[in-house]
């Protein structure tokens, strides 16, 4: 290995994708989900729930988000997905300040449009922020975004 790779390996790690599941889950979730046959994603209206290769759903927001109209957990035929689980998505949804229109004085209301808790704040006509107290992660302003500033953390 030469210099240069060594000091690339430093900055340039790849990090694993999170994985981020469905918001009925509860703490028998993943030794009771692989035993199913996705019925999760077969009726998931926004289509964003995929089953990966260890045979548990995953949510991927570059299509949609999650509107928790609760199909997934209705549907679950081993009861690890639960109506009365819904709890706030697993992960936190962040604004990429040097990606992000409104950041950069363009008026653009993209992710603020769509979010039905009002959990994006706008200081005046610009700078939008994430309030992580009204947020669910439900991942809506993610697939809204037209430069793709918002990411899941």
């Amino acid at each position: 290995m030469q210099r240069r790779e060594l000091f690339n390996s430093f900055f340039n790690k790849k990090q694993e994708p999170k994985v981020i599941r469905p918001p009925y889950g509860g703490s028998d979730f993943i030794s009771k989900c692989i035993e199913c046959s996705g019925l999760c994603a077969d009726v998931c209206e926004e289509n964003i729930i995929v089953i990966l290769e260890d045979k548990t759903p995953h949510l991927d927001f570059s299509k949609s988000g999650c509107t928790f109209c609760d199909e997934c957990a209705i549907a679950c035929e081993f009861d690890v997905l639960r109506v009365e689980s819904i709890k706030k998505i697993d992960t936190i949804v962040s604004i990429d300040m040097l990606k992000c229109l409104s950041w950069h004085k363009t008026m653009c209301f993209s992710c603020k449009d769509p979010c039905s808790e009002n959990a994006i704040d706008f200081l005046g006509m610009f700078r939008p922020t994430i309030n992580n107290d009204k947020c669910t992660s439900c991942g809506l302003c993610i697939h809204s975004c037209p430069v793709s500033a918002i990411k899941v953390n």
